[in-house]
């Protein structure tokens, strides 16, 4: 009998797919937070982001996380949706100039921020058209976002931390052990027939990826309901 998928063996949740403690224990994100000012006061390696965070004082005494940009310090302002443009600012994509740099924008007004979060990267703001603001992230595409929703301003620190080449495997596995990441990934044509249900020896599946929502577990891989596949037609 051959081993169980990684997608059972995940589900059963032994010590190899468990997370480490702290890893995700700090929430970064400005939803709630109001209109307000505030002082950065530490900067923090945080195990769970690529980028550095850093912990804002607000004049009302509470605090909060936010990812870090590039040239911010100890002591800084910055402001949360008073349409103030500072850097590390949060604003309004409606409020910002064309050509900006911004980072952890929100894909819908109040979410806090979803796009852009890794280290070193930058999403550029191209356009204002009818209540929405054209964004390029920096895989180059372009996508259309309401004027509402904000960002903060500036470069991700960080960058540059993946240019050292890895060189062993060893450090890999301790990299994406310490965030929580099932590696290496094994393409299922790579296994054996025990193993995947698209294993053994050929280096193609040898039959359909299309799988029902409630095959059992051990067949559950692929394209599981989906309602189409193939080329679309133009």
């Amino acid at each position: 009998m051959g081993k169980k998928l990684r997608q059972q063996r995940r589900g059963k949740g032994s010590n190899v797919y468990t997370k480490l403690p702290g890893t995700f224990d700090i929430r970064v994100g400005y939803d709630g937070l109001g209109s307000k000012m505030g002082e950065v006061v530490e900067f923090i390696n945080h195990t769970g982001h690529t980028t550095p965070l850093m912990r804002v004082i607000y004049e009302d005494m509470t605090e909060s996380y936010l990812l870090a940009p590039e040239g911010l310090k100890i002591g800084d302002k910055i402001f949360i949706s008073t349409g103030k443009k500072s850097l590390g600012s949060v604003v309004k994509l409606g409020d910002i100039p064309e050509g900006t740099p911004v980072f952890n924008i929100e894909s819908r007004p109040g979410d806090g921020g979803k796009y852009v979060r890794s280290s070193g990267t930058a999403a550029y703001i191209s356009a204002h058209i009818d209540g929405k603001t054209v964004v390029q992230l920096p895989s180059k595409a372009m996508v259309n976002i309401s004027d509402e929703c904000k960002a903060q301003l500036g470069v991700l620190s960080g960058g540059g931390m993946t240019d050292q080449p890895i060189v062993k495997a060893g450090k890999a596995h301790y990299m994406m052990h310490a965030i929580n990441r099932t590696w290496p990934v094994i393409r299922g044509v790579k296994s054996n027939p025990v193993d995947h249900p698209f294993g053994g020896k050929q280096h193609h599946k040898g039959k359909s990826s299309m799988t029902s929502r409630n095959a059992p577990p051990g067949r559950k891989v692929g394209h599981i309901a989906a309602s189409r596949v193939g080329r679309k037609k133009r």
